[in-house]
């Protein structure tokens, strides 16, 4: 899917939000810059405010969000260490109360929701593409 401004990537991040359930993930990869920031930002949202302030928890490595129907953490593990590490700041409470974003999940090393929606950002010379790819209850929804 070609993504060719940030409102793209945006608008992708606000048809994905309905869809997003108590218990699943959003797995976002993509280098840096790639705009997964961005697209969870629309999408909190989206499930939120739209004026909701939604910073990239870079720094803080988690963010929670009151969402109308379940709770919405959203996940930067590029400090991570260890994949444990996800578990200690409240990965799987964040799977039995809500729903979860998580950015760079390749630093779980394998050990990734099984219900979940992977989305991969790429940077291409004309904007970006993501590439959605279903996991689990996902799986219909994006095939």
């Amino acid at each position: 899917m070609d993504l060719p401004a940030e409102a793209d990537t945006e608008a992708l991040g606000r048809r994905i939000a309905p869809l997003l359930r108590k218990g699943e993930a959003l797995c976002l990869r993509g280098a840096l810059g790639a705009g997964k920031s961005c697209l969870a930002r629309a999408l909190v949202r989206a499930l939120t405010t739209p004026d909701e302030e939604a910073p990239s928890p870079t720094f803080t490595l988690v963010q929670t969000y009151p969402g109308p129907d379940f709770e919405i953490a959203h996940f930067d593990l590029y400090r991570l260490e260890d994949p444990e590490e996800a578990w200690e700041i409240g990965l799987d409470e964040a799977l039995d109360h809500g729903a979860a974003l998580i950015e760079w999940p390749e630093r779980l090393e394998g050990r990734l929701p099984a219900d979940r929606l992977d989305l991969e950002l790429t940077v291409s010379g004309e904007g970006r593409t993501a590439r959605l790819s279903g996991h689990g209850s996902w799986r219909e929804r994006v095939e």
